[in-house]
């Protein structure tokens, strides 16, 4: 099986219940130390190169109109799309659980620093702001990887992204 590599997106069993699958970005490997400060990705002491491409406005919640930071990434050799959304946090800290290793991360106002442990991952959504991740869950142990998300299977909000090829 394809080990995983930073910026690979993957498919894995949901480490609170793996009879679910999650689709998650491969952030941090073992042994990295992952921060996120100030909704600025660090990896092992690297801030990770962003480039704004703009912004547009959406619905965020119903009768709520948002303003999102459109971005373009680059983890490893993956650039992909990354939007953040003005006036969030960088982790709502009410939501962080209890996990295997919660002992390797430190949360505070500004966002968290964790030491991926090894063995383990640290997964990420594209959506930062909206995204149920290792920030709240915790790592993905080895053995919960299914397998590298190569292409869109279903997306019934935007129906023009189905079959095309994950970056």
């Amino acid at each position: 099986m394809h080990r995983p590599q930073r910026g690979d997106v993957m498919v894995f069993k949901y480490p609170k219940d793996p009879s679910t699958n999650y689709i998650k970005r491969v952030v941090g490997l073992p042994g990295d130390v992952v921060t996120y400060i100030n909704k600025h990705l660090i990896i092992n002491g690297q801030e990770v190169p962003t480039v704004r491409d703009g912004n547009f406005g959406d619905v965020d919640q119903p009768l709520t109109y948002a303003t999102f930071n459109h971005y373009t990434e680059k983890l490893g050799t993956h650039l992909h799309e990354m939007i953040t959304l003005d006036g969030q946090v960088p982790v709502f800290l009410a939501e962080v659980r209890d996990f295997p290793f919660r002992s390797a991360c430190v949360y505070g106002d500004e966002g968290f620093t964790c030491k991926v442990p090894q063995g383990q991952y640290f997964m990420m959504g594209d959506n930062r702001d909206r995204s149920s991740d290792s920030r709240y869950w915790g790592f993905v142990p080895d053995e919960n990887i299914v397998g590298k998300a190569v292409l869109v299977w279903m997306n019934f909000q935007d129906l023009h992204r189905i079959g095309r090829s994950i970056p």
